[in-house]
């Protein structure tokens, strides 16, 4: 069912092309069936790990990848694919020097790096639409032979405390002596799909570039035996068919094309293991065009990977393009008839939807760099798939798999089969789903799609991925790691949003989630409150290094922390779930009960967080410092707080929701109960800031801190000495660079310290840090947070921004300063400089650098420079809702009712 809501204001987007696209899907248009759904990096997963000791990065490696047939996936650069990945397209280059063909991007692994596995490459994803209808992406090549060997080895010189070597710093752009390789995608219909590779030489020479566009098979023979094997086969000089057993019959038109080359996606034995059998292995097109080895590809013209021959001579400072069209087998009319028509067409259509979508944003860069993160969404989507049963037990047609990996990683996970598009946290470092970054990404796409977001937020909690006993899978190097418990909270804002822009309230997609989420919550009051007080544990929830300690390893006497952030997390989650209970309750008066149980369950949370109660009960808030802290607890000693002034005394700023007193005409029984509760607890109705104190618009307030406690957090949080940076919120206070933390655990030390850039430590991996950086979705979250209490406090709440400023701004206000500021990272200054980019002159004076941008995972706690993944659009992406109108995208809505806010009393 859907609730109705007046003056939908996205009906023009609606009225798009693309927009009409979208809506056919819900009757049955395929017009998602292709896009970008193949992964940047299959190999050093943990899919195709089948070592004994969990070694993925070393089982299989970079120098295997174009040799050894994936059995789960399949990487490329700039490919296509339908949603099984069972015909997969992508672009392979040679620019005549290279000692190895450029199919796939080239990173180094988790210890390769010396701040963990970082891709060498540059790409920017430019545009895209949510059907994959038009999509286009950039990838720069260099002329010089790629500087494999240096990368590796000057990473590997340089430690901790030292930048990364990236391939811009090798010099192989110097001069321009590099092609811009511009891939673009149409789709004529859902079927039928046009590529465009435009290869520009940027140098002052003429340059011979060979690009290959290919296609293949996904295998799936070599692990279990199977009716019938795909086939490619030549038709003519420039024409491939394509029969898969799963799929009608396509054709491959190549305009053009000097040959067909075609091998087999099987694996080179042969190279690898030292074998001697005959085949036309995966890396045919390598040997063949590299090594000059032509018996590496079939001359029969047929195979399970096919690809086009283009040598291309390319004059100094221009261009040639490459032309492919992948369509049905019974298509007649001539391939390239209307193919740049179409693609005019196209862009056309995606200049129509984005000038609908951004209709309230007047600055041409605001739109700019909006449009870049949402197509940087949208090519990040891949094909997730991964069956944890058949990979723990092996495949019929494979060697057994050793018998310790029945008992080590996932193995508790048996009950989890994927093969969905999903969205990835980067295409790259990080290309398996993560709970908590799917939920972040899922409240960007409901901007431009809500369908696909709300599908991806169910897809999670599924019974093929969630646990049995409730426990959402984090990602797959552990599922049973703990992510933050957001998926409700991601509900409610795509919940809001898709009513924003349709006029109608999906309360069916709520209805469905919220099932699911209540085993998930009861997961964590059973699991994750170790001794039933209602101050919760969880370990490491995404925050990497930001503790003294490994918070998700044992303690070695034996203790715990009780966590201040996992503890407002599930403060957090309750209100959450209450108030997607009330929703529904509007139309079933059932879920008020539900609604009641999760305000109580917040209510004794709130006692819990702030307890008073003996050596053994300590609470998490500090009276003396007048912050949130973690505490330890190990038998036999007095409880400890870890003062540490880090993102984890901030998060219960998060635990807070707006009421209406209107719930208490049109939810009696829920009022009701609410009232006798409070009167029968008054202690806890202190806790909970001005429960009995309503607004001049008759607003409640449900929050973890009273008005005391929160002006405490903020001139914190709002001191620039502190967590204030010109580039949002840090993680770790800046206090700590002069004062580090130093904790004595057993006979051992920790030291924690501000460190604003990469991480000078390898806890979890090093490949982050959360002790000093900036990272978006925390800093999402606050703005959110501080918009929905300035929704109770109103303009007559004023605080001082920064701290010593003498500056008084509103909660809103604050909200707007921190939204400012974190716009900047991205934005031009006025001398025409990105932040993110750093010192690097070249990627900000270049034309051909400047407006191609990439969105980082984190980013320097002073400098604001992006580190980090290089495209961790996913949940950086949400730099394009902090860019969109307020008012479209706005999640603060009141239950059960809304009006404008007035301000609040005194």
């Amino acid at each position: 069912m859907k609730t109705e809501m007046p003056n939908a204001p996205h009906a023009q987007v609606r009225d798009t092309q693309e927009g009409r696209r979208l809506a056919s899907i819900a009757s049955g248009a395929a017009w998602r069936r292709w896009g970008p759904y193949l992964s940047e990096r299959q190999w050093g997963t943990v899919r195709e790990d089948y070592s004994a000791d969990g070694s993925a990065w070393e089982y299989f490696p970079h120098d295997h990848a174009r040799s050894r047939a994936y059995r789960w996936g399949e990487d490329g650069i700039g490919g296509f694919a339908d949603d099984q990945l069972r015909i997969c397209m992508s672009v392979a280059l040679w620019n005549g020097c290279d000692p190895i063909l450029k199919e796939r991007l080239f990173g180094l692994t988790n210890a390769e790096g010396n701040h963990g596995e970082d891709v060498k490459e540059l790409t920017y994803y430019l545009d895209g639409l949510p059907t994959h209808a038009y999509m286009k992406m950039l990838y720069k090549y260099p002329q010089a032979p790629f500087p494999y060997a240096d990368l590796v080895a000057t990473n590997a010189a340089r430690g901790l405390r030292d930048r990364e070597y990236e391939l811009i710093d090798t010099g192989v752009f110097d001069d321009n002596k590099y092609f811009d390789v511009e891939i673009e995608y149409a789709k004529v219909a859902p079927d039928d799909i046009l590529l465009r590779i435009t290869a520009h030489n940027r140098g002052a020479a003429a340059s011979r570039l060979h690009v290959l566009p290919q296609i293949c098979a996904r295998n799936i023979w070599s692990w279990t035996a199977v009716l019938a094997k795909p086939r490619l086969e030549a038709k003519g000089d420039d024409n491939i068919l394509i029969d898969h057993p799963d799929q009608p019959p396509m054709a491959m038109a190549c305009e053009g094309a000097a040959a067909l080359l075609f091998c087999d996606n099987d694996t080179n034995t042969n190279r690898l293991y030292g074998t001697d059998v005959q085949g036309w292995f995966k890396d045919g097109f390598n040997d063949a065009l590299v090594d000059g080895k032509t018996s590496a590809v079939n001359p029969d013209r047929c195979g399970t990977k096919a690809a086009a021959h283009y040598a291309l001579d390319i004059p100094a400072g221009g261009s040639v393009s490459v032309r492919v069209r992948l369509r049905p087998q019974d298509a007649s009319a001539p391939p390239f008839l209307d193919f740049d028509s179409t693609f005019a067409a196209r862009r056309a259509e995606a200049d129509e939807f984005y000038a609908a979508l951004q209709s309230g944003i007047a600055d041409e860069d605001q739109r700019l760099v909006q449009r870049q993160a949402l197509a940087g969404m949208l090519w990040s989507k891949q094909f997730y798939g991964y069956d944890v049963r058949r990979w723990l037990q092996g495949d019929p047609l494979q060697p057994a798999p050793a018998p310790e990996r029945a008992s080590g990683r996932n193995a508790n996970w048996s009950h989890l089969v994927l093969g969905d598009i999903m969205s990835m946290p980067d295409t790259w470092e990080y290309p398996w789903f993560a709970a908590w970054d799917l939920a972040f990404h899922c409240v960007t796409f409901a901007l431009i799609d809500p369908a696909f977001a709300k599908a991806q937020l169910v897809l999670v909690t599924q019974a093929r991925s969630q646990n049995p006993n409730g426990q959402l899978p984090a990602y797959e190097w552990n599922f049973s790691d703990v992510n933050p418990p957001i998926q409700a909270w991601a509900a409610l804002q795509i919940y809001e949003i898709d009513r924003k822009r349709s006029g109608v309230g999906d309360t069916l997609f709520l209805e469905r989630v919220f099932h699911k989420l209540m085993l998930n919550f009861t997961w964590w009051v059973n699991r994750e409150d170790s001794e039933g007080r209602n101050i919760f544990q969880g370990g490491f929830l995404g925050l990497d290094n930001i503790a003294p300690f490994d918070r998700s390893a044992p303690l070695p006497d034996g203790g715990h922390i009780d966590q201040s952030d996992a503890t407002a997390w599930v403060a957090a989650f309750a209100l959450d779930m209450m108030r997607i209970a009330l929703e529904l309750s509007i139309e079933n008066h059932v879920y008020e009960d539900l609604a009641t149980k999760y305000f109580e369950h917040f209510l004794y949370i709130a006692e819990a967080v702030h307890a008073k109660g003996g050596a053994t009960q300590t609470g998490l808030w500090d009276e003396q410092d007048s912050f949130y802290y973690d505490v330890l607890q190990t038998p036999g000693h007095a409880s400890e707080q870890l003062r540490v002034r880090s993102l984890v005394g901030l998060i219960p700023l998060l635990a807070v929701e707006v009421l209406h007193q209107d719930f208490a005409r049109t939810l009696p029984h829920f009022a009701a109960r609410l009232n006798w509760f409070m009167a029968q607890r008054p202690d806890l109705a202190r806790l909970v800031s001005n429960w009995r104190e309503p607004n001049e618009l008759d607003y409640q307030l449900l929050s973890l801190m009273r008005r005391h406690r929160l002006n405490c957090v903020l001139s914190r949080m709002l001191d620039e000495t502190e967590f204030l940076s010109d580039f949002g919120i840090r993680s770790l206070s800046k206090y700590h660079e002069q004062h580090p933390c130093v904790f004595v655990l057993g006979d051992r030390s920790f030291t924690v310290a501000y460190t604003p850039g990469e991480g000078d430590t390898r806890l979890f991996g090093g490949n982050s840090n959360w002790r000093g950086p900036i990272w978006m979705p925390i800093n999402y979250l606050i703005v959110e947070a501080l918009h929905k209490l300035h929704k109770f406090y109103g303009d007559a709440y004023r605080i001082e921004c920064p701290t010593g400023s003498g500056v008084f701004l509103s909660l809103e206000g604050v909200a707007e300063e921190l939204t400012r500021r974190l716009q900047r990272l991205f934005l031009k200054d006025p001398s025409g400089r990105r932040v993110y980019l750093g010192e690097s002159s070249r990627e900000w004076e270049d034309v051909n650098f400047r407006d191609r941008l990439q969105f980082h995972e984190y980013f320097h706690g002073d400098t604001g420079r992006g580190l980090g993944a290089s495209h961790q659009t996913g949940w950086t992406g949400l730099i394009a809702l902090l860019l969109h109108p307020r008012d479209e995208t706005d999640s603060a809505h009141v239950t059960p009712a809304d009006t404008t806010n007035a301000g609040a009393k005194g």
